[in-house]
């Protein structure tokens, strides 16, 4: 392995993999040097916690995923805030995240889901700290409610959204995740936008063990030492070196979640 290569998975869901600490050890060796890994109910508070207490590579968020919303209790809101508030001066944790919304899931408590996710922007704001956006058929949405608080430090995690949204995302002050979706030759759009945006806006991401890249068969869990492939297969789309790319998605998620500038470096 090249020792200089540095990646940064901003978006990976290390506790849900089958062996996280198997999975975190592939991924150093591929040149992942930093996992961020967002929580999605209290239930794995604790893990992603631990996780990052444990090695030197991972970072932890702490929120309440969107589509969550239904098996969410009514003290939710109160665990994360008290959670955060706890954690606020802890160097491995970023922000609030996975947070957001989706209108593509049907059936899901838009109403209840509307109040959790500006309850957590409004945390957000009293910390200081970065969001990490889940952003499903509401992008409009989302970037209201980042403007109603003030919101400029963040990622919309799996962007999916059009020119004109993306725009108003990174007017925000965002950046924007892009990951195994994006090599998937029917995936023109997401293509194109990942080649037109401003590299400074752009992040790397697994969102393991979810969104695998097109390569991976439909019995392999997708994993973050994956993140290498993938930012092959986009520097290509990009036309550019894979050191360019990840050198400089890199440095836009040490930017955008407070990382610090020189992360965990395998050996």
């Amino acid at each position: 392995m090249t020792a200089s290569i540095r990646l940064v998975d901003s978006h990976c869901h290390l506790d849900y993999l089958h062996d996280p600490e198997a999975s975190l050890a592939l991924a150093l060796e591929a040149g992942v040097s930093t996992v961020v890994v967002p929580a999605v109910s209290p239930e794995n508070f604790d893990r992603v916690q631990t996780l990052a207490e444990r090695h030197e590579a991972v970072f932890y968020l702490l929120g309440l995923h969107p589509c969550y919303v239904d098996r969410l209790k009514d003290d939710s809101l109160a665990i994360l805030k008290a959670r955060a508030l706890a954690a606020r001066d802890d160097p491995k944790f970023l922000g609030i995240g996975e947070i957001g919304l989706d209108h593509f899931v049907p059936d899901l408590n838009r109403d209840r889901m509307h109040s959790f996710f500006h309850a957590q922007l409004q945390l957000a704001r009293d910390l200081d700290k970065p969001v990490v956006l889940h952003v499903r058929a509401a992008q409009d949405q989302v970037a209201a409610g980042l403007r109603r608080y003030g919101i400029r430090r963040g990622i919309a995690h799996a962007f999916n959204g059009s020119d004109v949204q993306a725009g108003r995302f990174i007017d925000l002050g965002l950046r924007l995740g892009f990951g195994g979706a994006a090599t998937f030759a029917r995936a023109t759009r997401l293509q194109r936008l990942f080649r037109e945006l401003p590299l400074e806006a752009l992040v790397l991401e697994t969102d393991s063990p979810d969104i695998a890249p097109a390569w991976l068969p439909k019995d392999q869990q997708n994993e973050p030492h994956q993140l290498r492939r993938i930012a092959q297969t986009l520097a290509d789309q990009r036309g550019l070196s894979f050191m360019a790319l990840a050198q400089a998605t890199s440095q836009n998620a040490i930017n955008a979640l407070g990382l610090p500038h020189h992360p965990h470096q395998p050996q």
